[in-house]
């Protein structure tokens, strides 16, 4: 059954708003959602009927689409999913679906040998995997590392979209640390991903200070009615002076002189802990390398992973602060 690009986007747009179970959705609310999303994506400005949504839900509750969702109806009027960990995005791809699949891993893959081309590599490695399982009904030859349990990956899309578009978001966010959550307006720049997590660097206010936002604390996200402020500068290569996400404007970039055990020594030549690793020296017992990086956070996580494998030699305000957590670390142990 051919389905349109609207009708895709209004299905995307109903599963979303029934995986949301912090709020209820009545018919109008969907109606609503949908109507935003089309104008959000194509422009389209003159709504969406109820009959047209009443006729999305009864095709996504059938097996016309593969989709047999879930969807039930409680106090008369709110519709939900009646299993929470449902969506039509886990649904198992059709025959057609693989084959066409297969063709698109084709035509990627005859772009890999170009220069441009070269970092869909690892993408094409990964769809085709998914299509060979797939179709074989074979586990993957493939383990890619992943975090099923993730949070807040439902929101890449959105940001990714409103980044495009340039427009503004109205973000419901709770920190760690912070005790409820707490709604803003923020304009997005750039998605960052670092260990499996993802992260967005953007702007609370226009003269505010850049900032970024964990996706796992984010508990909603809307289009802000303020309009969009683009930062100034390239923020391309915020990043770049750093090892994770942790980025100061006033901290200082330095050089970290590391000395590893010869036992670790393959690992980190052979996978840099940051793009300015440089070998200074061999010794008998290891190497010493160095990175010119901010001291924040990660960093020091990064060296303390390696346990009694590595040394810090400079600077001596680094080589401090790590000695004091091995010491509280040791502590734990007495």
């Amino acid at each position: 059954m051919p389905i349109n690009r609207n009708a895709l986007i209004r299905f995307r747009t109903i599963d979303k708003c029934l995986q949301n179970r912090f709020r209820k959705w009545s018919l109008d609310d969907l109606i609503d959602a949908c109507s935003e999303a089309l104008y959000e994506y194509e422009g389209i400005d003159k709504g969406v009927s109820k009959r047209t949504v009443q006729g999305d839900i009864q095709l996504m509750r059938s097996n016309k689409l593969g989709y047999n969702a879930p969807i039930i109806v409680t106090d008369k009027k709110h519709y939900t999913y009646e299993d929470p960990d449902y969506s039509i995005t886990n649904i198992p791809l059709t025959d057609q679906d693989l084959n066409k699949l297969t063709e698109v891993a084709d035509i990627l893959k005859q772009f890999s040998g170009f220069t441009y081309f070269q970092d869909i590599s690892d993408m094409v490695s990964k769809l085709e995997d998914k299509i060979n399982s797939a179709k074989k009904h074979q586990p993957a030859i493939i383990d890619f590392e992943r975090n099923d349990n993730l949070k807040g990956l439902e929101h890449l899309d959105v940001i990714y979209q409103h980044i495009q578009q340039k427009k503004a978001l109205l973000i419901t966010y709770q920190s760690f640390k912070a005790r409820k959550p707490d709604q803003f307006n923020f304009h997005a720049f750039l998605l960052k991903e670092f260990r499996n997590r993802w992260f967005v660097l953007g702007k609370r206010e226009k003269n505010l200070k850049a900032n970024i936002l964990a996706l796992d604390r984010m508990i909603s996200l809307e289009t802000s009615t303020l309009p969009y402020v683009p930062h100034k500068t390239d923020i391309s290569n915020y990043f770049k002076d750093v090892i994770g996400v942790t980025v100061s404007e006033n901290s200082p970039v330095v050089e970290v002189q590391l000395w590893i055990h010869s036992s670790n020594a393959p690992y980190v030549l052979t996978k840099p802990m940051h793009t300015s690793q440089k070998l200074l020296k061999k010794t008998p017992d290891g190497i010493i390398i160095s990175i010119t990086v901010q001291q924040n956070f990660e960093l020091e996580r990064e060296i303390l992973g390696f346990g009694e494998c590595i040394k810090v030699l400079s600077p001596k305000s680094l080589a401090d602060r790590i000695q004091i957590k091995i010491e509280k670390a040791n502590s734990l142990y007495q």
